[in-house]
This record gives structure tokens, sequence and C-alpha cells, in this order.
């Protein structure tokens, strides 16, 4: 008879465990971990400043509008952080990131660009958002960093999204083919 009790007591603690896993939704989530997080919904979080009224500035982990189109909750690891060179403390999204070298160096070694697919992703898009192909931008890093800097600053006017959704920050690109 105990042989039998131990089965059904691990089948109803999985139910348990699973009725208490909430899902992911970027407000409810600490500041330490938003950014590079996944909601439940496929949306990337983000960290936002808010001004208080007592003129206090507060940070907040808000949902953006940027759809990721292979991943949901999603959190990513210290790992992945600290291999791609990013900073969990990073306010909004933005492109700007890819023009010091290094990161850019980071993102493209194979801890990061082989191991770390939610970042690779992210930043994969922001580039494609600014005319530059990740992969091509990665073999400049490895052959001739500084002409690398050089070709994304003279890239010329970025163009806007691909994506016809209103809202959306970054367009939809091709996903980012392994090194």
């Amino acid at each position: 008879m105990a042989s039998f009790k131990f089965p059904v007591f691990l089948f109803i603690s999985s139910l348990f465990l699973h009725a208490s896993l909430a899902e992911i939704i970027c407000e409810d989530l600490p500041k330490d971990v938003c950014a590079f997080s996944i909601a439940s919904s496929g949306k990337r979080c983000l960290l936002e400043t808010a001004v208080q009224r007592d003129g206090n500035v507060e940070y907040q982990c808000r949902t953006s509008e940027v759809v990721v189109e292979r991943m949901a909750e999603y959190i990513e690891s210290d790992e992945c952080v600290r291999a791609c060179g990013v900073d969990r403390n990073s306010i909004g999204i933005s492109s700007d990131s890819l023009l010091e070298p290094q990161l850019t160096a980071k993102l493209c070694a194979p801890p990061c660009y082989q191991k770390c697919p939610n970042i690779v992703d992210l930043y994969f898009n922001l580039a494609a958002g600014e005319g530059v192909f990740l992969p091509d931008l990665c073999d400049a890093q490895r052959t001739n960093p500084r002409r690398t800097m050089f070709e994304l600053l003279s890239s010329g006017a970025a163009p806007g999204p691909v994506s016809s959704e209103p809202g959306s920050l970054v367009g939809e690109a091709p996903a980012p083919a392994p090194l």
C-alpha cells in the first residue's frame, strides 16, 4: 500500500505546484530581473523610470509592445547577462549600445552568441532596425572592430519599423544564423 501512496502524493503535489506557478507579468517583476525578460504574452519587459509626486525617481518594470516570436515566459539568466555584457539596469530598449565596442565584442563572442538566444534575438532586431545585419556586424567585429563602428555610424538614416503593428518599437527580422 505504501508504494501506491507515494506516486499519488507526487501527482497531487505536481498539481499544486502547477497551480502555484503564475504567469510572468512584467509589471509584477522586481527591477533586478526585469530587463531581458519576456512576459507570458511573449512581449519583452523593459525597465523604465517614473518620477513620484515627491520628486523621487522610481524604477518600474513595464511591458513593451515588442513581441518575441519564439519565446515566452522567460527570465534571462545571470550567466547570459554576464556573457553578453549587458546591464539589467538598462532603461528602455535602444540600439545605441551597439556603438559600444565592448558590448559588441561580448555579444558576438561564442559564450553569448551561441548560448543566449534571447539577448541575441533582441540585439539582432535592434541592429536590423538600424539597417545592420548582426551576423555581418559580428564578422566585422572579429576581423576589424574599428571598421565595425565606422560602418554602423555611417549607415545613414535608419528605416522605420518593418512591422505594420502600431506602436511597435522594432520590426520583424529573420532569426540570427548560428555561427
